[in-house]
């Protein structure tokens, strides 16, 4: 049994629901400064150019998270506390729980400057014409999506290949983010990014939604409807990944998402997913109590994994 790394998974798990992301010197952060700076000499409007860009870091990722292994190899406490240490690094969880709370706490004051001042921490869109509603939706959807990307697919990885794989699937996902978006300067040179984020992202995708069905009722939601939706809708979004995700939550809550978005100057009207009704700002702290329940389940699932495969190297 891999009792170190599943020790460390929980313990990590354990860290970000306790104190959320690290205050100063992130090393998410740092990983992005050093990124942009090597943007700043890799950059060609030219695939190949962001194929070579991700190579470079994701492999640096998975180098250190190499050395990382082999330093705690035969010293189980220090395998406990590296592994801890880079769970908590990785997980944004409780931080998404905090930010949509902050936006709830806005829409509840009725403070809609405050609440559009929120909403780049959760999404892209352009919140500028937004109001509460579609501020409510747009916290929702980003809850249900980065439910995946910022609590359950790190935790996945991080059962399937230990501390590489927490440090490699965050730095692919923070890749995707800084570079994978559509846009004039990043359509060819952010390619890469993009798809190799959909991969990584393909199975915690359907994990998340498969426990958003579980969890529902924790939530005070429908497992049923968490179900029905996610098999009618998912597959409608035009994300691989995401859509299975607010799909599954759009269900479980009673709750329809989709509708017209504003990204800048690009405007796209994204499929209905589920049949209930329009988010409101009720809906945004249901969606996060929903959201807490999957990643933390998911934390046992991740940690009872190494204790049962724990033939694997990591």
């Amino acid at each position: 049994m891999d009792v170190p790394t599943a020790a460390g998974l929980a313990l990590g798990s354990a860290a970000d629901l306790l104190l959320g992301d690290p205050r100063r010197g992130h090393p998410v952060a740092g990983f992005g400064t050093a990124a942009a700076a090597l943007e700043r000499r890799t950059w060609r409007d030219d695939r190949r150019a962001g194929v070579g860009h991700v190579l470079v870091l994701t492999t640096a990722a998975g180098a250190v998270g190499a050395a990382l292994r082999r330093a705690t190899a035969g010293r189980p406490l220090a395998r406990t506390l590296v592994t801890a240490a880079a769970t908590w690094t990785v997980l944004g969880g409780t931080s998404l729980s905090r930010t949509a709370g902050r936006m709830a706490d806005a829409l509840d004051d009725g403070d809609l400057p405050r609440a559009r001042a929120v909403l780049p921490s959760l999404a892209g869109r352009d919140p500028s014409g937004l109001d509460a509603a579609e501020l409510s939706r747009a916290t929702v959807e980003s809850v249900a999506e980065n439910t995946s990307d910022a609590a359950v697919a790190p935790l996945f990885w991080g059962a399937v290949a230990g501390i590489p794989g927490l440090l490699v699937y965050r730095a692919v996902n923070t890749l995707d983010a800084m570079v994978g978006h559509r846009s004039p300067r990043y359509e060819r040179f952010g390619w890469a990014a993009a798809r190799l984020d959909d991969v990584a992202n393909w199975a915690p995708a359907r994990v998340t939604a498969a426990l958003t069905v579980a969890c529902a009722p924790l939530a005070g939601g429908s497992g049923a409807g968490a179900l029905r939706a996610w098999r009618a809708d998912g597959a409608a979004h035009p994300s691989p990944n995401a859509g299975r995700c607010e799909a599954a939550l759009a269900g479980a809550l009673g709750l329809r998402l989709g509708g017209r978005n504003v990204y800048g100057s690009r405007v796209e009207d994204r499929p209905v997913l589920g049949s209930g009704r329009p988010p409101g700002v009720g809906d945004i702290r249901r969606a996060t109590r929903l959201s807490a329940a999957v990643w933390t389940t998911t934390t046992a699932l991740a940690a009872g994994a190494r204790l049962l495969r724990g033939t694997w190297r990591g």
